[in-house]
């Protein structure tokens, strides 16, 4: 007898072993027809999958996330077994799931046109309609070495050669085609129905330059039409959104060889820059932060101290002078412990809040760098919080609150929150790591947010809350983090005086709101498409002349308007009105004025919002106490 817990509660008996598929059939049959894999006891499996004793079950369809993984996993191995059908003498290597996709990489003895892309989605199309079961079996890993050595597939050969000798592995079979795989898959192909090939690139074998140049063919597949059809158009809206082209358009900054992973910022994108840092120094000043500034490079012995030489060394610039050795610091927290070891600090004096807008440099792979997303240069909004024990809970809901004020006056409204754990590379105790993520753990859940758990995604030195914000296309981005540190204070000699006049270790609580500016400043180009809010538009106010005759009347509005703080052009050319609007509306000014006599005469303006709205004819002060109420609100 064979027993079987569903997910509600209930149980269901069997006399034999059962298959999940079996089980699925049992419960119904429109279950069956829809049941794609399913997870036995936690582990995911496939629909043929034999339980043999008493177990919790959960059949996955295509409405779980689990479901869309398998359904994705299942096409990159039809993608390869189009490609063998199409082009015969091709290899196969490795093809896994990436978000919203899949690629799979192939030797071939040409490159892959685009014309080879689109009949190898065609063929595709065709191998799922013929709705081909997709059947598991398991080999000894000699015996699986072999039979691809032996239909040609050396890369595979290779892959299974690297599996320890006494494990065996598993092979799956839709048609023709055999593939080594752990699984699992949709049951036959007639489950995959809406996929679409993207695009190529190349890929080094084992990501190592010294081996063949493969091809890698990326691909997406979705459980409905519909959600493909919403994620190619966020696509298209992505690359319409793209920053760096934005960035050249609006005449923001540039990117050149001489200084690869570096920003030209030029004088309209330093002054957003300029609101954000301006913005964010508030914050600092409105919760209890002092702005520090700590040194650009220091002494290898004390990274050596924070564990940074041992294992983050590959990510840092480093150099050297009277036979010393230095690095350009890749974060701020050893140069705040500094300063806070520069007196003697009592309990009393804790929490104590070290805030810097602190310049880091990283050595990313130039193959890693992305615009502004990807730098090897860039500026955090960072902080460090020197407390006891007893306050991490309360100084991580009062930042909880604090992000979440700051992300709304950015214009993100919906904030995902996630827990980064300890990653394999890491320094401190397990029980000093244990205590850390407990901390972080009770501090969320008093602040009443729900969370997502990262395993092994943490910091070396901690692990970190997450805050991801999600944009007006769709897309997640993860910008502000807060992380407890247990360790570096203490291989760092920082102590306070506790109440009854001992020495303690303080607690390290690591944090930032928009992380990297330069990132957090791309995100928001993208999310905005260019057009900025008022509050942070390098340009506010764009006023316009019709003939010579208001040039004086024009230069006087612009100065009445600097004067109130706003950021104001003039065009006074001898152009006709409907061409200097069209020209400076691609630059995407929140406001254009157009002056005639007539404005001229009453003291008005003729005013456009962005998007050519027309808001008609106002006086100087009106308009004024618009663009001071609009900045005021952050809208």
């Amino acid at each position: 007898m064979v027993s079987v817990r569903l997910p509600d509660g209930s149980q269901r008996q069997f006399d034999n072993p059962v298959t999940v598929a079996q089980v699925a059939a049992n419960i119904g049959t429109g279950l069956a027809k829809a049941a794609l894999a399913g997870r036995v006891d936690g582990k995911l499996v496939d629909t043929s999958y034999l339980i043999d004793k008493d177990a919790e079950l959960s059949i996955i369809t295509d409405k779980d996330a689990d479901g869309l993984e398998v359904i994705r996993h299942s096409t990159a191995h039809l993608l390869a077994y189009a490609v063998k059908e199409l082009f015969p003498e091709a290899q196969v290597t490795i093809g896994p799931v990436i978000d919203n996709g899949f690629y799979y990489d192939f030797s071939y003895k040409r490159p892959f046109t685009p014309e080879d892309l689109q009949a190898i989605e065609k063929k595709m199309a065709e191998l799922a309609k013929k709705d081909e079961p997709v059947t598991r079996k398991v080999l000894p890993r000699d015996e699986a070495v072999a039979y691809f050595k032996s239909i040609g597939e050396d890369y595979k050969a290779e892959i299974i050669a690297s599996i320890p000798q006494n494990e065996d592995v598993s092979l799956y079979t839709e048609g023709s085609f055999t593939d080594l795989c752990r699984g699992p898959h949709v049951p036959s192909t007639g489950k995959l129905k809406v996929f679409k090939l993207m695009k190529l690139a190349g890929a080094y074998w084992r990501g190592d330059s010294n081996n063949e140049m493969l091809q890698r063919v990326y691909g997406t597949a979705w459980a409905k039409k519909e959600d493909q059809e919403a994620y190619l158009h966020m696509l298209e809206e992505a690359e319409k959104r793209d920053h760096r082209k934005l960035g050249r358009a609006l005449d923001l900054f540039h990117f050149q060889d001489e200084a690869p992973g570096l920003i030209f910022w030029h004088p309209k994108g330093w002054t957003i820059w300029q609101q954000v840092e301006q913005y964010m120094r508030r914050v600092y000043q409105d919760n209890g932060y002092q702005e520090v500034k700590a040194p650009q490079i220091l002494d290898r012995s004390l990274w050596e101290k924070t564990g940074h030489w041992e294992n983050y060394r590959e990510n840092m610039f480093t150099t050297e002078s009277e036979n010393r050795a230095y690095a350009l610091k890749p974060m701020n927290c050893p140069g705040h412990i500094q300063i806070f070891n520069s007196g003697l600090h009592s309990y009393r004096d804790l929490p104590l809040r070290y805030g810097e807008f602190g310049q880091c440099h990283r050595n990313e792979p130039s193959g890693a760098l992305h615009g502004m997303m990807r730098v090897r240069g860039f500026t955090q909004d960072d902080g460090h919080i020197f407390c006891t024990e007893d306050q991490i809970q309360e100084e991580v809901a009062a930042f909880n609150r604090v992000v979440r004020e700051v992300y709304d006056c950015f214009g993100f409204k919906e904030v995902a929150v996630k827990l980064a754990l300890r990653p394999e590379k890491r320094i401190g105790a397990e029980e000093v790591w244990d205590k850390a993520e407990n901390a972080l753990r009770e501090a969320i859940r008093a602040s009443g947010s729900e969370w997502e758990e990262l395993p092994g995604e943490g910091a070396f030195y901690g692990p970190k809350i997450e805050y991801h914000l999600k944009d007006s296309i769709g897309r997640s981005w993860q910008c502000g983090t807060m992380q407890v540190d247990f360790s570096m204070p203490a291989r760092l000699g920082a102590e306070y005086v506790t109440e009854d006049n001992n020495r303690k270790v303080p607690v390290m609580l690591h944090r930032a709101i928009v992380g990297s500016l330069e990132r957090f400043i791309a995100i928001l180009i993208e999310n905005h498409a260019g057009a900025m809010p008022l509050w942070l538009a390098p340009t506010q106010v764009v006023i316009l002349n019709i003939s010579d005759a208001q040039a004086d009347y024009v230069q006087n509005v612009a100065q009445t308007l600097k004067k109130q703080g706003f950021r104001v052009e003039t065009d006074l050319r001898n152009e006709k009105i409907t061409y200097k609007i069209r020209q400076h509306s691609i630059q995407k000014p929140p406001y254009i004025l157009v002056v005639g006599d007539k404005e001229r005469d009453a003291n008005t303006v003729a005013v456009r919002a962005r998007g050519n709205v027309d808001l008609g004819v106002m006086s100087i002060d009106t308009l004024v106490e618009r663009l001071k109420d609009e900045v005021a609100a952050k809208a």
